[in-house]
């Protein structure tokens, strides 16, 4: 009788076990990390611990019951808040684990992409920026240049923790690849531009334009002066190939020679220098109809465009001069002289 007694004294608690949320759990959602490989008994002891379920002995039983033992998804899970030991059973057997937003504006580098996942503790920077070259991995995602940059798109992501930086950058470049569809990319070859040179071309845009009703003027001014031989003379690409992104630009900046610094060098440079959005892309094939050659900063968000070197040169005077701009950059071609000392280059904060 007396066993019988402990028997049905032991199920009832059990079963209450079960029913009855985890003691955390009345109070608030909590966050598990379950890693790979982990067992059934080692998981139920995880979950005790953290106060998701008051009983392992009844989480075992139960995942026994349901022939989950060895079908446990590792990850990071979110419990809600007043969660029972089945449900929290279930949600280990879906692997609905625990998203984490992730926002690559238009014209943000691969390097403040992989700052932006170590802050937010899914990946190693370093890991990112080792991907981002990796031969293997740029050939297995149909890259065929020295790094990733330019080819993730910017976008929102859901990631998860316990992705490899290859997963979260293969998604973001099989983004891109999607988003060029054929009419973009034969676009492309009519203006005789591989896919490279669009994402190159594209990325300097999106960096100079604030404004993006600016954009296709600007692609403008580059169209044109690259069909007649005229450096491009983009302050980005120059912030990019001395490693000052958003930083002001000296005078001596401008004259050091590198591959990425269009004021030495004539043509695209070798690579993208940010990733472009679809708006960039678009206005890198589809220039406005003008015969601009330069641009100096006007205000905030807007440039003065001019036609001829006089025109401009009268601009920059006019705008240097103004109280609400200040002493400002002309680009590209700026007067000469060259530059004086010190010069200011638009900033081109990725835009959301």
């Amino acid at each position: 009788m007396w066993i019988a007694v402990v028997m049905a004294t032991f199920l009832a608690w059990e079963t209450w076990c079960v029913l009855v949320p985890g003691p955390v759990l009345r109070d608030r959602p909590i966050i598990v990390q379950i890693p790979p490989e982990e067992g059934a008994l080692a998981v139920a002891a995880r979950l005790k611990y953290a106060g998701a379920i008051r009983s392992p002995e009844a989480f075992f039983v139960l995942s026994l019951a349901h022939g989950s033992l060895r079908a446990l998804k590792a990850g990071e899970y979110e419990v809600p808040r007043s969660a029972s030991t089945p449900e929290v059973l279930a949600l280990l057997e879906t692997g609905r684990v625990r998203p984490h937003v992730v926002v690559h504006p238009e014209g943000a580098t691969v390097a403040e992409l992989a700052r932006t996942l170590e802050r937010a503790q899914l990946a190693p920077a370093a890991a990112m920026l080792r991907t981002a070259t990796d031969p293997t991995f740029l050939r297995a995602h149909g890259i065929e240049a020295p790094s990733v940059e330019g080819y993730p798109f910017p976008d929102t992501y859901q990631f998860v923790r316990g992705m490899t930086a290859d997963q979260i950058l293969g998604r973001m470049v099989e983004r891109m690849h999607a988003k060029l569809r054929p009419d973009i990319r034969e676009r492309a070859r009519a203006r005789k531009l591989t896919v490279h040179e669009l994402l190159t071309f594209a990325s300097i845009i999106e960096r100079e334009a604030v404004a993006r009703d600016e954009q296709r003027l600007i692609s403008a001014v580059f169209w044109n002066r690259l069909q007649q031989g005229m450096p491009l003379q983009a302050d980005p690409t120059v912030q990019y190939a001395h490693g000052k992104d958003r930083q002001r630009l000296r005078r001596a900046d401008l004259l050091r020679d590198h591959p990425y610094n269009t004021y030495t060098r004539s043509g695209l440079p070798p690579g993208p220098i940010a990733s472009p959005g679809l708006d960039a892309i678009e206005a890198a094939l589809d220039p406005a109809p003008v015969g601009y050659l330069f641009f100096v900063k006007r205000d905030a968000s807007h440039h003065y465009f001019s036609t001829t070197l006089a025109e401009h040169n009268q601009a920059i005077a006019r705008y240097r001069a103004s109280p609400a701009v200040g002493e400002r950059r002309a680009d590209p071609g700026h007067a000469q002289p060259p530059a004086p000392p010190e010069v200011e280059a638009r900033r081109g904060i990725p835009k959301p």
